[in-house]
């Protein structure tokens, strides 16, 4: 059968080769025998670095070629997300409760919508994954054997891209939008100083550096994100597209 470039339209998509499940602990034992035809991609990153925009602008990019794309992020269970947001209200929480209550988010989203999503061949878009709740636990003071373990249950993505903006830049992108600092995104939680604007830049200084830990452990590809929203896009849209024809991203 002559291909679609050979009939005059547009190139074919990559097929993408089926392959097991892989899970970076001992994973969900019921679930070890799925086989999985998608694809998962995390974009990474604070918040003001312009994920959401990217994980837009590659959904219909994607789609433009053919792919079905599903999207997914933290707090978007109906189990449990409705229920993050009540306890984050209710100050202070405890840290472990709160990577409890997002690692049981997570997982609900991992079984119900992720895996059946990459099961049906759809590229799913992780608008943040794992890391950010295995780095906010970290600074918060957890162990990240503690975080590695726990997040065991979570499947390994085919790419990780992490969305680096330099603090004082993402200061004035945040308070540009929201007027306003988020709590824990400021790090108000750890006492780090009176004054919230410095309370934020060391708090995601201090994040910043998990990232980069995180690197070679998990494979993140950093990105820089102080470059304008159509640099970045063309950058990672690169990237995700050497990767889908088999080639290095």
């Amino acid at each position: 059968m002559d291909s679609e470039e050979e009939q005059g339209g547009s190139p074919s998509r990559p097929r993408l080769e089926e392959r097991e499940i892989e899970f970076y602990g001992e994973g969900i034992p019921y679930l070890n025998a799925k086989r999985l035809k998608g694809r998962l991609i995390v974009i990474e990153g604070p918040d003001g670095s312009g994920r959401s925009t990217q994980v837009d602008l590659i959904t219909a990019r994607l789609e433009s070629q053919g792919h079905a794309v599903a999207t997914t992020g933290l707090k978007r269970s109906e189990l449990i997300g409705t229920g993050i947001l009540q306890a984050k209200q209710k100050l202070p929480l405890g840290q472990k409760t709160l990577t409890l209550f997002y690692a049981a988010d997570f997982a609900d989203r991992l079984e119900h919508h992720i895996i059946p999503s990459l099961e049906a061949g759809y590229i799913v878009l992780a608008d943040r994954y794992i890391y950010t709740l295995m780095a906010r636990s970290t600074v918060r003071g957890l162990s990240r054997r503690w975080s590695h373990d726990l997040f065991g249950f979570s499947i390994k993505p085919d790419l990780v891209f992490y969305l680096d903006v330099d603090p004082h830049e993402l200061f004035h992108r945040v308070f540009q939008k929201y007027s306003t600092l988020d709590y824990y995104e400021a790090g108000a939680d750890l006492g780090l100083s009176d004054d919230l604007f410095d309370s934020f830049i060391i708090y995601q200084r201090r994040m910043a550096k998990e990232f980069k830990k995180m690197e070679s452990t998990y494979g993140l590809v950093q990105i820089d994100a102080n470059r304008s929203i159509v640099e970045v896009n063309e950058d990672l849209q690169n990237r995700i597209d050497r990767y889908l024809h088999g080639k290095n991203p």
